[in-house]
């Protein structure tokens, strides 16, 4: 449904990017260039920026200083419906969707938004449904889905929006590890289809399996940048968020 455009610049630029909050330096000098057609993982200890580091690139705040580029374009300021009707999406960890409505109308709604242009909300609701694997809960109210669906929903709602980018706000957290399993396994489809997908996320293994590229974030810095076997073997990475060797 989305092809994907072929182009060496990067998809999502964060240029020295810097959040404060009165004494607090949420997110300091950070600077990531986001390859188009990849997943990257951006992981980090509670409290090191990783949310706040979405909200600037989606709008829900903005940077004290530096700028967000998205394919090229300077983003930095514009309100959240801007930037989505540009094609950038987020999936948040808590899903709220209509609890009422089945899971294919709470989609649905999910394609009547988003990217600007003509658009099929049906088919799109359909290549939602198929990419997620939600066809047999369909007609399910979403208040009757598990925590592993609703995950799954969430990640369908924002992909039926059309993004070129996606941000993935830790799918994975309190899920088992069958449910973990199909999350990563959801979000590697999604990357096949020509979205750009950015993860936040703490289980290392589920980051491993599907991140082309992995950043480190500590304090509001970054503190690696790489592939995961790279990253994860890094003692200052060791150090400041695993405890002990990745395994």
């Amino acid at each position: 449904m989305n092809a994907p455009v072929q182009t060496s610049q990067p998809i999502l630029s964060l240029q020295s990017i810097t959040k404060r909050y009165k004494g607090l330096t949420a997110i300091n000098q950070v600077s990531i260039d986001i390859e188009p057609g990849t997943v990257t993982s951006i992981v980090g200890p509670n409290g090191a920026g990783k949310s706040t580091l979405f909200n600037l690139i989606s709008g829900y705040v903005q940077p004290s200083e530096g700028r967000v580029l998205f394919q090229g374009q300077d983003i930095t300021g514009k309100p959240t419906y801007a930037i989505a009707q540009l094609g950038i999406a987020r999936a948040f960890q808590i899903a709220k969707p209509f609890p009422e409505l089945s899971v294919q109308r709470n989609i649905h709604v999910g394609a009547l938004f988003g990217r600007t242009g003509p658009r099929d909300p049906q088919a799109l609701t359909e290549h939602a449904l198929d990419i997620c694997r939600l066809g047999p809960w369909r007609d399910a109210a979403a208040s009757t889905l598990s925590v592993g669906n609703l995950r799954r929903l969430e990640l369908a709602r924002a992909i039926a929006a059309r993004p070129a980018l996606l941000l993935a706000d830790e799918p994975c957290a309190g899920l088992n590890e069958t449910e973990t399993g199909e999350i990563i396994e959801v979000i590697a489809q999604i990357c096949t289809t020509g979205i750009t997908v950015v993860l936040v996320e703490h289980d290392i293994k589920a980051v491993r399996r599907v991140s082309k590229r992995v950043v480190v974030i500590e304090a509001g810095r970054t503190i690696a940048d790489g592939t995961a076997e790279t990253v994860f073997s890094d003692p200052a990475v060791i150090t400041a968020y695993l405890g002990t060797t990745a395994t």
